[in-house]
């Protein structure tokens, strides 16, 4: 697993169109420093070319009189009578902001020569490891992370922490404190910290499963090392796989945002306009390594799951249904025969797996788990693995055009 400033190329789409997948920990020894300077030196001519021609044009057109609009009650609309202060304001999100603020964290993880070594033993086979990540160098990043208990458990990405031996969290009020790593999960990207403190303000829960596209959510993070910073965006997809978390037995189910995130805001916290916890913020597409318009959140749901498991248990406890599974698509469908265009294809079973013994078998489409109807393999993921290892699930699967239930207790993986 990587670290600051991973880049993952998208599927095999190598070319100038290419769409780039970023974690957002923000890297200070990579200073964008002489982009930056670029370009302040490009809009300072651009600016000056404008201002020259702006006073040329105004010098040639003639002035003729402006009239003075008369803004009367009247005027604008006679039969409205509206006391000042008393206009609600649609989309005025101070009041989520508020409540998410003092519950948002600023980390600063460091990494020792020792642990880089470890990391990179972990990751052996990643081309991009190379690059990014030199060989017994100290690493140092920062990035976000939430406070969900009062006595001190913070949530963050794994990809913020997972190269560190120590852990400085500074809270909203400016109080700062060393951070013990409980535990992390590379498969989902999440972390648990903890600090000696009591008293923490937390934020309330929503239900991400009822989040819905369109609706407007907020990031609060430190991006770049502005703390307390605030975007406003709407959700443009759910269930969302971007192939950045490495591994066959990751799970991707984000929540896409057009929410302006950057390095720094990861581990941060994604809000819905009510000022509840929606996600967790995690990654961007990018060509720049900046935000380019959309982001990526795991949802809360996912996390609350995980996160108990590295408290409980000091790891994820995850279960499995044991097969391998593919989007169905018009094509697949026709092939099979079936009257139906969307699902989860078991593509194989694997041998003493919970689906084999619920007696699954290649080509059924499962359409949904406990009466949920199910899309895609993200969402079947994301499904899954928020259940127990020993939880019985139903399944609904089309079989040659028929619907059949079938209960599937989850194992652990052997």
């Amino acid at each position: 697993m990587a670290a600051l400033w991973r880049l993952i190329l998208h599927k095999e789409n190598v070319s100038q169109e290419a769409i780039i997948f970023g974690f957002l920990t923000h890297h200070p020894n990579n200073s964008p420093m002489k982009n930056i300077t670029s370009l302040i030196i490009a809009g300072a001519i651009g600016g000056l070319i404008t201002l020259g021609g702006t006073a040329l044009l105004q010098s040639e057109a003639p002035t003729t009189p402006t009239p003075t609009p008369d803004y009367t009650a009247q005027n604008v609309n006679s039969n409205i009578n509206v006391k000042a202060g008393s206009v609600n304001v649609p989309f005025d999100f101070t009041e989520a902001a508020d409540e998410a603020m003092p519950v948002v964290v600023h980390i600063a993880a460091s990494g020792s020569g020792d642990a880089n070594r470890r990391q990179q033993d972990e990751s052996e086979g990643n081309p991009f490891e190379f690059f990014f990540n030199m060989p017994n160098m100290p690493q140092r990043g920062t990035g976000s992370g939430v406070v969900i208990s009062e006595d001190g458990y913070i949530v963050t990405n794994n990809h913020v922490v997972e190269f560190a031996d120590q852990v400085e969290v500074t809270l909203f009020d400016n109080r700062q404190y060393s951070a013990t790593i409980v535990g992390t999960d590379r498969r989902t990207d999440l972390a648990v910290l903890k600090i000696e403190a009591e008293g923490l303000p937390t934020l309330r829960r929503a239900d991400s499963d009822l989040a819905k596209v369109g609706q407007w959510v907020l990031a609060v993070g430190n991006p770049l090392d502005l703390t307390s910073t605030v975007t406003a965006g709407i959700i443009s997809a759910k269930g969302r796989d971007i192939d950045i978390i490495s591994g066959n037995d990751a799970i991707e189910a984000f929540i896409q945002t057009d929410a302006a995130v950057n390095p720094g805001n990861s581990g941060g916290a994604l809000i819905d306009a009510q000022g509840r916890l929606l996600g967790i913020n995690t990654a961007i597409a990018t060509r720049t390594g900046y935000f380019s318009g959309y982001s990526f959140a795991i949802p809360v749901n996912m996390m609350t799951k995980i996160v108990d498991d590295i408290i409980e248990f000091g790891s994820y406890q995850r279960g499995y249904l044991g097969i391998g599974i593919n989007d169905l698509d018009n094509e697949l469908a026709q092939e099979l025969g079936l009257g139906i265009t969307q699902g989860v294809v078991v593509v194989n079973i694997m041998d003493g797996s919970a689906a084999q013994y619920a007696g699954l078998l290649p080509n059924d489409v499962i359409v949904a788990i406990d009466d949920r109807q199910v899309k895609s393999a993200p969402q079947l993921q994301e499904i899954v693995g928020r259940a127990k290892v020993g939880d019985q699930l139903k399944l609904t699967v089309n079989r040659n055009g028929q619907e059949e239930d079938f209960k599937v207790r989850l194992k652990a993986q052997e």
